[in-house]
């Protein structure tokens, strides 16, 4: 593992106790980074705060302790995610709805919202929302999901045109059927006729998730406002 320096970059990652967010946080902190994590357990980072990401409030506090603790946030990966699937449409109750929309469309907004400002201050930053890449051919299985995890890309997409001429970099990482705990045992997306209708055949691996993602963050200048779909062909 690389050494961390006292003034190394930090990256800012939500959902980073497990799945796609923990694999970003071994990533950058494998490559020098320092980090910090917000989830509902603690994770392995340097800094590591416990909330909620739809509490906008908490949210904004917890982005003030990074800030204040590490002395700045040079990148955020916003990977918090709630999933389910199954369930026709005529049957997601307003609650499940509501939790969908909250966690994955406004907890994406609230970090934005609390970071965006000092990194427009600095001029300088780094964005990375975790959609799906059912966000851009659909599902028959789990709509409510579908249609956050497609809020999340119109609002990144809009977010990067308002911020394209600033020194702020937002993109947007859409992932296929990844091997993390969110996908259930019993999932539809773990079922070998789905594996081989796929062109590699298999599920996506968290660590080729934050793959991309550091990549947007450390060589993807030239990138506003676009998503990167790591599949395994699912989406071509």
């Amino acid at each position: 593992m690389a050494e961390v320096l006292a003034d190394a970059p930090v990256v800012l990652v939500t959902g980073a106790a497990s799945g796609i967010g923990a694999a970003c946080v071994k990533l950058f902190a494998e490559r020098g980074w320092r980090t910090a994590g917000l989830d509902l357990r603690a994770s392995a980072t340097d800094v590591s705060v416990q909330v909620d990401v739809t509490d906008a409030t908490a949210v904004a506090a917890a982005v003030a302790r990074v800030a204040s603790e590490l002395g700045r946030i040079d990148h955020v990966v916003t990977a918090a995610g709630y999933y389910e699937e199954g369930i026709d449409v005529v049957d997601i109750t307003r609650d499940q709805w509501d939790r969908m929309m909250s966690v994955i469309v406004g907890g994406t907004v609230n970090v934005v919202q609390a970071v965006l400002p000092g990194m427009l201050a600095r001029d300088s930053g780094g964005i990375v929302a975790i959609s799906s890449e059912l966000a851009l051919a659909g599902s028959a299985t789990d709509l409510h999901y579908v249609a956050a995890k497609g809020a999340v890309l119109g609002f990144m997409k809009s977010l990067g045109a308002e911020v394209g001429r600033t020194g702020v970099r937002v993109n947007v990482v859409a992932p296929g059927p990844t091997d993390t705990p969110l996908l259930a045992a019993t999932s539809i997306w773990r079922e070998p006729e789905y594996l081989a209708m796929l062109p590699l055949g298999r599920l996506v691996q968290p660590d080729e998730i934050a793959g991309a993602v550091y990549y947007l963050a450390t060589e993807g200048s030239q990138y506003c406002g676009e998503v990167i779909s790591p599949n395994a062909g699912a989406v071509i």
